[in-house]
């Protein structure tokens, strides 16, 4: 339990915060690290344009986890930023595709945008009714996130409006549909 917080919240509303911002840190710093792996492995006809995408999406996320990394400090908690609290606050699957084609990642990319950007919503809603402070944090954060997720879903589109990878539930499939 937190000795101090943020004027105008209890402790036991700030600690609540904060456990919820701390998954969304470890999220963040998964995804941070998720990015700069697609960053990595992409190969193909459009390599250099997705590389060279992904790098500002890595330094927004790498931003936005010091923010809410410190906002959990000034709520008077610990932030945690370890690989093993990655691990320990995961509810969701690594990432699973290795070296591939721009196509193939976007795909995947797509999903993982999916999850992350509904689960900063949960977030949002969650911590709406307690600290306005941090929600406005979350909504500015998945904004911009929503508009990466665009970019991503540019390479995917068809002319009709269709995503090559529609209907795909997992990042493999999503991956070999793009392909």
């Amino acid at each position: 339990m937190s000795k101090f917080t943020a004027p105008g919240l209890s402790t036991e509303s700030a600690d609540e915060v904060a456990g919820i911002l701390q998954e969304r840190l470890s999220a963040l710093n998964d995804l941070h690290l998720t990015l700069k792996h697609i960053h990595w492995n992409v190969v193909g006809a459009n390599f250099i344009g997705v590389h060279e995408m992904i790098d500002p999406q890595v330094e927004l996320v790498r931003g936005y986890a010091d923010t809410v990394a410190e906002r959990i400090a000034t709520l008077g908690s610990s932030p945690r930023g370890t690989a093993k609290a990655i691990e320990t606050d995961r509810s969701w699957s690594d990432y699973s595709i290795g070296r591939d084609t721009a196509q193939a990642h976007l795909g995947a990319l797509d999903l993982v945008y999916d999850g992350f950007i509904t689960s900063h919503r949960d977030a949002i809603e969650k911590i709406g009714e307690i600290d306005p402070i941090t929600e406005d944090i979350l909504i500015g954060q998945t904004a911009e996130l929503e508009k990466f997720q665009w970019f991503v879903r540019a390479h995917l589109e068809s002319y009709t409006g269709e995503l090559t990878h529609a209907g795909a539930s997992g990042e493999k499939e999503a991956a070999d549909a793009a392909r």
